[in-house]
């Protein structure tokens, strides 16, 4: 009898490989010992407000929450999001047509070419850039074309660089400011560029804006609907995951064109059921606290904070990287290294030889994509004190100590 393959050949085409190798280092320094410092994965180490925590505790004891979500309308969040919306960008939408609710914004971003495309479309996408972003169109059976993020470009796609063919078969764009891994911020003037070259060729443009909240030095992250008719043209995904503090709730939401809104929500109403009510309730907390709470820091204060101890550490280590503007990562140029080896320091053998030598988990920039080559992504998600730490071993490790 022949062996069954049990495997879509999809599968190898999800996500990086790269994740798992460092999970796989991880677990290999944690078996020999190693105090391990984990700045791999951007989870928020930090709880939601106390009244957020209220609000989802109290919901769940109540007996007339654990109903199928869908059985209720779910319009709370999306009203509370569209008065957040227009407080925090003075953005105008429908909650009921111009809003769906999500299981963060990661759900959204995994089904959206499902619900805009068929399979054969084309569809932009950042390089580097996240991988879920590549991976959903695997899924939906939908061709990638990449557009590399420069440092030369300040990490903007060129526009007039993708090819009119490329603008013609595409579906749609997707990029995200600020962004991650890199953590560029984008203005206002670039979206309206990326909206009129976009109208041209009758392109969506799809906006990741998970990191509204997190921007440094004074920064404020734009919305692309904030430009005058983007709604015609634009969507933008929202997500209360690191904004908030509520990462593990998965809760968000994706705003704008009522046409590809509706298609997501279709979509999802044959996969699941929404978000558990109690961490709807809870959301709405965290919007409203947002609105009417202007004492109540935003989450940026803390990883701005961190980035400056961060990187002074590093720099008295002899490592000089450049300060990002906003997120909780931190996009570095591999260390010079004063010490060499068999094989050539790249970002995965860096990031690898690192965690064995000295416990501190990074990820290597190839993870997101071919432009991340030379690159190391680090996130601020350790005290100030173990950061401190983590650069003190990271400097030992460059002067092969």
């Amino acid at each position: 009898m022949s062996q069954t393959k049990w495997r879509s050949d999809r599968l190898s085409q999800l996500g990086s490989s790269i994740f798992a190798e460092v999970a796989a280092w991880k677990l290999a320094a944690v078996e020999s010992g190693l105090d391990i410092i984990d700045l791999g994965i951007g989870s928020p180490d930090q709880p939601p407000t106390p009244a957020v925590r209220l609000a989802l505790s109290d919901a769940a004891l109540r007996s007339d929450m654990y109903a199928y979500p869908a059985t209720r309308s779910g319009l709370p969040f999306r009203q509370h999001a569209a008065a957040w919306m227009k407080h925090r960008f003075n953005v105008e939408l429908d909650a009921a047509s111009e809003i769906v609710t999500l299981l963060g914004s990661q759900d959204g971003l995994a089904h959206l070419a499902m619900a805009l495309c068929d399979p054969g479309d084309m569809a932009l996408l950042p390089n580097p850039g996240y991988p879920i972003y590549a991976a959903s169109l695997a899924l939906a059976g939908v061709e990638c074309k990449l557009m590399p993020l420069r440092e030369e470009n300040g990490y903007m796609p060129d526009l007039d660089a993708i090819p009119d063919e490329d603008w013609d078969k595409a579906t749609f764009i997707l990029l995200n400011y600020p962004n991650n891994p890199i953590s560029t911020v984008a203005d206002l003037a670039f979206f309206e560029r990326l909206l009129d070259k976009a109208r041209q060729h009758g392109v969506l443009v799809v906006h990741d804006l998970a990191y509204s909240e997190m921007g440094f030095d004074g920064c404020e992250p734009p919305s692309i609907l904030e430009v005058p008719g983007a709604i015609e043209q634009a969507v933008e995904f929202h997500s209360l995951s690191k904004s908030f503090n509520m990462a593990g709730c998965r809760i968000g939401f994706l705003a704008g064109n009522k046409a590809a809104v509706g298609a997501l929500r279709e979509l999802k109403a044959n996969i699941d059921y929404g978000v558990f009510d109690p961490i709807q309730e809870a959301g709405i907390v965290a919007l409203q606290e947002a609105i009417s709470n202007t004492e109540l820091p935003k989450a940026g204060k803390l990883y701005e904070q961190r980035r400056n101890i961060f990187l002074d550490a590093l720099r008295t280590e002899g490592w000089d990287v450049a300060a990002p503007k906003a997120t909780m990562f931190v996009w570095a140029q591999l260390p010079p290294m004063q010490w060499t080896m068999d094989v050539p320091w790249t970002s995965r053998r860096i990031s690898q030889e690192m965690l064995k030598a000295t416990g501190v988990v990074v990820v290597p920039g190839e993870a997101f994509g071919s432009e991340g080559e030379g690159y190391v992504r680090i996130a601020l998600v350790e005290s100030e004190e173990r950061l401190q730490e983590a650069a003190q071993r990271i400097g030992r490790f460059i002067r092969g100590q």
